[in-house]
């Protein structure tokens, strides 16, 4: 085993005496071509190429003598001493750290990043990193060769946003370019680079306490509120008309969430988003949503909705289920309106959840039946609620819906 190994940070600044001191002893050093060609590299040490990290660990853990790793940045910030650390390694490190290249981007960008979301993106997270640019108002994206400012800019089709691309900083190749999502797919950039994801609302307060999220941002409490809390004028879902409807009821909202579990990361339809009550609660607990109706009207109340709550979201205007053919994929999906028809759309797209309701016996049946035939567990309940005069403890209002409710069965493969 390697007597002692230090992972010291680059970020194009000269290197520290403690960096140097360290790396003039090593007999073995890891890095990138970039960093094994830098003039402070002995001579005489073995050089091994950073590709695998696990491979590198294994060569280093086989070493006798000292080692050294060079990495960019940061490396205890989604960088290689996480790995180092594992404990199949055994190895123990000493860390000397630079600027991160997210807190060099945002320097660059002369911005605040307190508030901003961080996300990896590989060709395996890259849906889950654009969910989250979708959702969150600043986000850092590390890319990766082929998850990159034009991949990201593709799947985040139709959902305007400000790119700042940082390519190779610390470098003398440095550069930063601020354009337009919608651009950003029309160019060839250089690896590695650093993207910072701007726009779509929200807002922080002017000295936040949290990092990365603050919940005191959002004006309400809790979740499951009275349908009055998004829509004053009581429409009910998709039809453009004065009436609440036993699918706008918050108990029946809340049950929906509680199935679904929106989180970050995740992609959320709300087809027959209606007042877009769902769909802001949903944006709420900080997924990425896609709000759907056939009415314009409703979309439009929607995106009012999320706008007075300090949520991004995208209203997508059609009538279902055709206007999904053309969505991105969805994690989960609420269907409020639609049918089976709608139901056997989304199934076919495979989220890991789906709930829907009905208002009759009949409906709820065949709505179990599509979503098992789509090869989802499959739950259904009635759920009643009785609004009672608090004065009184008469009963006010009685609403009687039927949910349900799809977890995906993995099929073999």
């Amino acid at each position: 085993m390697a007597d002692r190994v230090t992972v010291i940070g680059w970020d194009g600044s000269p290197l520290s005496p403690a960096a140097r001191s360290a790396l003039s002893a090593a007999t073995l050093v890891a890095g990138a071509a970039h960093h094994l060609a830098r003039p402070e590299v002995p001579p005489a040490a073995e050089r091994v190429r950073l590709g695998s990290v696990d491979l590198a660990a294994r060569r280093i853990a086989g070493h006798r003598g000292t080692a050294v790793v060079l990495a960019d940045g940061d490396p205890g910030f989604f960088g290689v001493v996480r790995t180092l650390r594992a404990p199949e390694h055994g190895l123990e490190v000493e860390v000397v750290p630079a600027v991160s290249s997210v807190a060099a981007a945002f320097a660059r960008a002369g911005m605040p990043w307190e508030d901003a979301r961080i996300v990896v993106a590989h060709q395996r997270t890259l849906r889950r990193a654009v969910n989250v640019c979708r959702a969150h108002p600043k986000v850092a994206v590390l890319t990766s060769p082929g998850a990159g400012p034009a991949e990201l800019a593709l799947l985040l089709d139709g959902v305007h946003r400000t790119f700042v691309i940082c390519e190779e900083l610390g470098t003398d190749r440095e550069r930063v370019s601020v354009l337009t999502s919608d651009k950003a797919a029309d160019h060839a950039w250089r690896d590695p680079n650093v993207v910072l994801v701007i726009g779509g609302g929200g807002g922080t307060p002017a000295a936040p306490w949290l990092a990365g999220h603050d919940p005191a941002v959002r004006p309400v409490r809790g979740w499951g509120l009275p349908t009055e809390e998004y829509d004053s004028e009581g429409h009910g879902p998709g039809t453009g008309t004065v009436r609440p409807g036993a699918g706008a009821d918050p108990a029946l909202r809340a049950a929906q969430l509680a199935r679904l579990g929106p989180r970050t990361g995740d992609l959320v339809w709300d087809v027959g988003c209606g007042s877009g009550a769902f769909s802001v609660e949903a944006a709420r607990f900080g997924a990425a949503v896609i709000a759907v109706d056939a009415d314009p009207d409703a979309c439009a109340r929607t995106e009012a909705t999320a706008r007075r709550h300090g949520v991004p979201l995208q209203a997508v205007p059609g009538r279902a289920p055709h206007v999904l053919e053309s969505l991105p994929e969805p994690d989960v999906v609420r269907i409020g309106a639609g049918g089976v028809q709608v139901v056997t759309a989304c199934t076919d797209r495979r989220p890991e959840r789906i709930v829907a309701h009905a208002s009759t016996r009949d409906e709820a049946e065949a709505i179990g039946a599509a979503l098992i035939a789509g090869g989802y567990l499959t739950e259904s309940l009635l759920l009643q609620t009785v609004g009672l005069d608090p004065d009184t403890w008469s009963e006010r209002d009685r609403s009687a819906v039927f949910l349900l409710s799809g977890r995906r069965i993995e099929r073999a493969p």
